[in-house]
């Protein structure tokens, strides 16, 4: 597994410039307005949207699933604790076919348990989450 931190940024440009440094890495994927990095140490997707006029810079967290079987045994923990929200299957967005479910903590910030299955989708949806 590696948590995810999906951030709202004013200018991407500046942003994917001072990860690459801090992490010594280079994004996984950029496109327009989006970057993710899948940084293996720390284990980490930084996600960056660009969006200036966001309220908050914490866009949403989660935690990346290495296989279904992680991902289905999530589900049942989520759900058995009675936190579980919105369950995706075979969804498109952030340019990525995921499966996926969310979970809300108390003051708002949405957490998604995800999977990718598939990195580089034919049909692109530029929603993202």
């Amino acid at each position: 597994m590696r948590l995810q931190l999906a951030l709202n940024v004013k200018d991407l440009d500046q942003a994917v410039d001072y990860y690459s440094r801090l992490f010594g890495a280079e994004p996984h994927k950029r496109r327009d307005g989006y970057a993710n990095f899948a940084i293996d140490n720390p284990a980490l997707k930084l996600v960056l949207f660009e969006n200036p006029g966001a309220d908050e810079r914490i866009n949403h967290l989660g935690v990346e699933a290495q296989s279904q079987h992680e991902l289905d045994e999530a589900i049942e923990r989520l759900t058995a604790e009675g936190i579980a929200g919105q369950r995706e299957d075979e969804t498109t967005c952030c340019h990525a076919t995921q499966n996926k479910i969310w979970s809300s903590e108390p003051d708002g910030i949405n957490w998604e348990w995800y999977r990718i299955t598939d990195d580089q989708p034919k049909t692109v949806d530029t929603r993202c989450c």
